[in-house]
């Protein structure tokens, strides 16, 4: 079991409150990851839950156990850090099981662990090396491993991956979900990356601020964000966003074209917003906008095109295929009804 509650959780350093009464229920076996821009409180969120930062106010429960002002080692939950924390003099055999031999377990019982691990993890040729005689993804793979070998009722990740090159991040990232596949244990999770948030996590908590902005599926952040932060965070490139007015049942953008308005669209928009995939490039003169490309992207299976739309602002389109280089024409951009998102003058979702 690995079920987390957090209720009314508070951190303060002094008179600084950087975690703002969060409530949140990570269910048994469930992947969550916490996104959000430097500074936004994830990683002290993440050390609360493991007991390096003490909570100031409000209650951490694991399985329905109030485990508030409990120590690290009496939470039954691993962390994973960033640094690999591998004790260089150490084969990866000793390096994995160090924690248990400090807990005085049997050998044997060391040995089964270490075997267990290294053979989900794939360390089984690598036992005997010191981590100086291993590459980054290799040492990260440790890690974890001497995390396993603990059995807990759950991991925690704090960026593991941050410092490894992109094609190491890529085979890293397959290695966490299908080590999250095989054990099926709780997994909460620390990343700036958005490509690792959405491949990996069963849920996503975006923060801002120290507050929750919303928690939901990758798909349901990305296609039904709650709010212009979530809308603007959540994808690559971001979410465009327009000033527009709107009435009855039809929005205006300034300078511009207009539009219906979707059916159960409630509230007067201040803001449109749509993806840089659900934009079409017409003539110039047709569709919601016009305006000039200024720069032309090319990256093999997309384009993306940085058009400048005068009052609308700057654009970014991602298209599959252009013919011809298109920088200093004037274009039109079609907007695609049933992607349409708008937001009212407080920034949250109509």
């Amino acid at each position: 079991m690995g079920s987390i509650r957090l209720e009314n959780v508070e951190k303060w350093f002094g008179d600084l409150q950087v975690i703002k009464g969060i409530d949140l229920e990570i269910d048994d076996g469930e992947f969550v990851i916490f996104v959000g821009p430097s500074g936004c409180g994830k990683s002290t969120l993440l050390r609360m839950i493991s007991g390096l930062e003490e909570t100031s106010r409000g209650r951490i429960l694991l399985d329905g156990d109030d485990v508030t002002d409990r120590l690290p080692s009496e939470r039954g939950l691993s962390m994973v850090f960033q640094s690999y924390a591998l004790y260089p003099h150490m084969d990866v055999r000793d390096n994995m099981g160090f924690s248990l031999k400090t807990a005085g377990s049997p050998k044997k019982e060391i040995a089964e662990k270490v075997g267990r691990a290294a053979e989900i993890l794939r360390l089984d040729d690598y036992l005997d090396r010191r981590p100086k005689a291993l590459s980054g993804g290799q040492r990260q793979r440790v890690a974890i491993g001497r995390a396993i070998v603990r059995e807990p009722k759950g991991f925690l990740f704090d960026e593991p991956l941050s410092n490894l090159d992109a094609a190491l991040r890529v085979e890293m990232r397959f290695e966490i979900a299908r080590l999250h596949e095989t054990l099926g244990t709780t997994m909460i999770y620390v990343t700036h990356d958005q490509v690792e948030a959405m491949t990996l996590a069963d849920r996503i908590v975006v923060l801002k601020d120290g507050r929750i902005m919303q928690v939901g599926t990758p798909r349901d952040l990305y296609e039904k964000p709650d709010n212009l932060f979530v809308a603007q965070f959540i994808g690559s490139p971001k979410m465009n966003i327009l000033p527009c007015s709107g009435s009855a049942g039809e929005y205006k953008i300034e300078g511009h074209g207009s539009g219906p308005m979707p059916k159960g669209t409630e509230g007067t928009p201040a803001s449109l917003g749509i993806r840089p995939e659900h934009i079409d490039v017409v003539e110039a003169g047709k569709g919601q906008v016009t305006g000039k490309v200024e720069i032309s992207e090319y990256l093999g299976s997309d384009t993306y095109l940085y058009v400048d739309c005068g009052d609308a602002g700057r654009l970014i389109i991602r298209v599959a295929e252009i013919d011809a280089d298109i920088r200093g024409q004037d274009i039109g951009l079609s907007f695609r009804p049933d992607k349409l998102h708008f937001f009212n003058e407080a920034g949250l979702s109509l």
